[in-house]
C-alpha cells in the first residue's frame, strides 16, 4: 500500500527485456486491443455528437493514446507492478452524452478540473473515503442507464448487418463457452473485422498524407461544464478504472501504491487535457488482464503492461493516418464494436446496481434518470442521477456509509 520500493525501481534494474515471455506479451496485446477498439469508436461518436472538427478528433485520440501509453510504460517499469495505462472507456461513453452541450475548449477546462480533483484525492489519501460518499450501487446504476442505448443499438445493428453482425456474435458465444485463451470480446471484434473485409469491403476511405502535429489547446472554464462533466468524469475514472485495477492488483498479492496511482492518473490526465484528451489513467480491465495468473510468473507480469503501453503509444502516434480508416467503417459496425466493448461493463453494472434489496428505489431512480439523458438547469442527467440516487439512498432508504461498506464486504 505504501511507496514504490527503490530496489524494484526501473533505475535499479534496467535489463527489463529479459522479463518478456509469450504469456505477458499475449496479455499485453489483448489488453491493448481492448483499449484501442471500443473506446476509439466511442470517441468518434462523441466527436460527431459535439460537431468537433477532424483535427480536434484526431488530437483527442492522439492525446489519450500517446500519454496513456507513456503512463503504461513508465509506471510498470518503475514499480515492477502490472499497472496498465490507457484512458477511461466508461468516461468516454459518458462524454458522448454531453459533448453536444459544450464547446471543445469548455470540455478541456472541465477535464482539467477532473484531473486536478484526482491529484488532490490521491495526495490527500481520500480515495477510499470518496468511494463511500456515493454508494457504488448508485454509480453502477448511473453507468448502466447511460450505456443502455448503446446496448440497444448493438442488437439493432447486428440485425441490420446480418452476416457481418452474426459472425462476431457467434465467435463471442463460442469463445465464452469453451473458455479459450483469447477473451470473447477480442475474438468477437477480430472475427467482426474479418467478416467486414470478406462481405463488406471499404471503398470510401479518404486517406491523408498530411501528418498532423500535436498542438496545445487552451481550456475555457464554464461553471456548468465543470459541474456537469468534471465530477462525474472523476468518479467514473476512480470507480470503474482505479478501483477495479487496484482490486485486481491486490487480489494478485501486489504491493499496490494506491496514492501514487491516483496522483499519476491525475497528473498524466492534466498533460493529456492540454492536448485535447479527457484522461490518461490506470486502465481497469487492462490491469485485470495483465495482472492475472494467465499473464505468466507474477514478478514478470509488469512487462505485459509495458507491451500494452507500447501498442497504445504507436497507435496514438499514427492516429492521424488510422482515424480516416475507422471513420470509413459502417455506422452499424461501429455500434457492434462499441456494444461488444461495453457488454461486460453493462452486465457488471446492472448486477452491482440491483444486487441489494434495500436499495431498489435509489438505484432504480438513478438508472432511469441516467437513461432519460435529461438536462435540467443546464446540468446533465448523470449528475442528477448521482445526486438524486444518493439522496434517496441516504434519506429515504436510510443507507449509511457503514452499512454500504459492510454489505460490500458481504457480497464481494
Amino acid at each position: 500500500m505504501g511507496s514504490i520500493p527503490k530496489e524494484n525501481s526501473f533505475w535499479g534494474n534496467s535489463l527489463f527485456f529479459k522479463d518478456l515471455n509469450y504469456k505477458n506479451i499475449s496479455a499485453g496485446l489483448v489488453a491493448g486491443i481492448f483499449i484501442i477498439t471500443g473506446p476509439t469508436a466511442l470517441i468518434l461518436e462523441a466527436s460527431k455528437n459535439g460537431n468537433f472538427s477532424p483535427s480536434q478528433t484526431i488530437l483527442w485520440i492522439f492525446a489519450v493514446y500517446v500519454i496513456g501509453g507513456l503512463f503504461g510504460i513508465f509506471l510498470p517499469l518503475y514499480s515492477r507492478v502490472p499497472i496498465v495505462g490507457g484512458h477511461t472507456l466508461t468516461g468516454v461513453a459518458f462524454l458522448a452524452t454531453v459533448t453536444s452541450q459544450f464547446t471543445f475548449h469548455e470540455l478541456i477546462g472541465s477535464y482539467l478540473i477532473s484531473g486536478l480533483l484526482m491529484v488532490l484525492i490521491g495526495a490527500l489519501g481520500f480515495f477510499s473515503k470518496l468511494m463511500k460518499l456515493v454508494p457504488k450501487e448508485i454509480i453502477s446504476a448511473m453507468l448502466a442507464g447511460m450505456i443502455t442505448k448503446y446496448m440497444v443499438n448493438f442488437i439493432v445493428s447486428i440485425n441490420e448487418l446480418l452476416i457481418v453482425g452474426f459472425i462476431p456474435l457467434i465467435a463471442f458465444f463460442i469463445f465464452s463457452r469453451w473458455k479459450l485463451k483469447v477473451p470473447p470480446v477480442i475474438a468477437a471484434i477480430l472475427f467482426g473485422v474479418f467478416g467486414l473485409i470478406l462481405f463488406h469491403p471499404l471503398h470510401n476511405v479518404q486517406w491523408t498524407n498530411a501528418m498532423m502535429m500535436p498542438a496545445i489547446q487552451l481550456p475555457e472554464f464554464n461553471p456548468l461544464s465543470i459541474l456537469s462533466v468534471s465530477v462525474p468524469l472523476a468518479l467514473l475514472i476512480l470507480s470503474n478504472d482505479a478501483a477495479v485495477a487496484v482490486g485486481a492488483l491486490e487480489q494478485n498479492n501486489y504491493r499496490t501504491p494506491i496514492k501514487q496511482i491516483i496522483c499519476f492518473s491525475g497528473l498524466f490526465s492534466i498533460i493529456t487535457n492540454f492536448f485535447g484528451g479527457q484522461s490518461a489513467n490506470i486502465a481497469g480491465m487492462g490491469t485485470v488482464i495483465c495482472s492475472d495468473d494467465a499473464a505468466g510468473p507474477k514478478e514478470k507480469r509488469y512487462m505485459g503492461a509495458v507491451v500494452t503501453g507500447t501498442l497504445l503509444l504507436v497507435f496514438g502516434l499514427f492516429s492521424w493516418k488510422l482515424v480516416p480508416l475507422i471513420q470509413a467503417l459502417p455506422k452499424d459496425f461501429i455500434s457492434v464494436i462499441v456494444g461488444f466493448s461495453l457488454l461486460g461493463v453493462f452486465g457488471t453494472s446492472l448486477h452491482q446496481a440491483f444486487l441489494r434489496q434495500d436499495m431498489k428505489m435509489s438505484t432504480l431512480f438513478a438508472f432511469i434518470i441516467a437513461l432519460s439523458n435529461i438536462t435540467v438547469a443546464s446540468i446533465s442527467a448523470p449528475v442528477w442521477s448521482l445526486l438524486i440516487g444518493t439522496i434517496i439512498a441516504r434519506y429515504i432508504e436510510g443507507i449509511t456509509a457503514a452499512q454500504g461498506e459492510k454489505q460490500s464486504k458481504k457480497t464481494a
